[in-house]
């Protein structure tokens, strides 16, 4: 004997309306990737509510002062370290997050900060300028920095990296530049 299926019982009430854009969520992606979000967040950085790009930057300072004692060959040696595994690891949290350049990957700051204080004395002078200068061209993007960032080519975690590295550069020169005005205004 057929019997036919009961009818869907009414809804009671309407869903409710969307007042935004869902977010990602993280935990539909499988288990999380520990080392690598550890590594691409540095150690938590990257999860400061407001400004984590600065944060991830602030936190690499103490690493740039243990590296500075290091012999220039480590340093560059160290530097290149970070940034390898920080592509590896911007991956594999891009993935997890849901967004390739999520803000809470930070180790693209960390080895950019890294480059941007490559053979700067260790001085308060130079870590404060240093970072200033940092955070202004990896706001500004100047070239080639804004192909890295920008060109849906380099939407991937190399990308991610590649345009800090780049950015990091700039800093360099401008932080070098701000070293020597100050000397020759202030004197040593």
């Amino acid at each position: 004997m057929n019997h036919p299926s009961p009818a869907p019982a009414p809804r009671d009430s309407p869903a409710p309306p969307i007042t935004g854009k869902p977010r990602k969520v993280p935990g539909d992606r499988g288990p999380a990737p520990a080392v690598a979000l550890v590594w691409a967040t540095f150690f938590g950085a990257g999860y400061v509510p407001l400004a984590p790009g600065t944060a991830g930057t602030a936190a690499a300072i103490p690493l740039w002062w243990a590296l500075s004692h290091a012999p220039p060959w480590a340093y560059v040696a160290a530097t290149a370290l970070v940034a390898a595994t920080g592509i590896a690891a911007a991956g594999r949290a891009g993935r997890y997050y849901g967004v390739v350049d999520s803000g809470h990957i930070v180790i693209d700051e960390v080895a950019g900060y890294l480059v941007t204080m490559a053979f700067l004395p260790r001085t308060f002078f130079a870590a404060f300028t240093g970072f200033v200068l940092f955070r202004v061209c990896d706001v500004l993007k100047p070239w080639p920095a804004r192909v890295f960032d920008r060109d849906p080519r380099w939407k991937n975690a190399a990308g991610v990296v590649l345009d800090d590295l780049f950015a990091g550069l700039w800093a360099l020169g401008l932080s070098w530049g701000a070293l020597l005005l100050k000397q020759r205004l202030l004197g040593p």
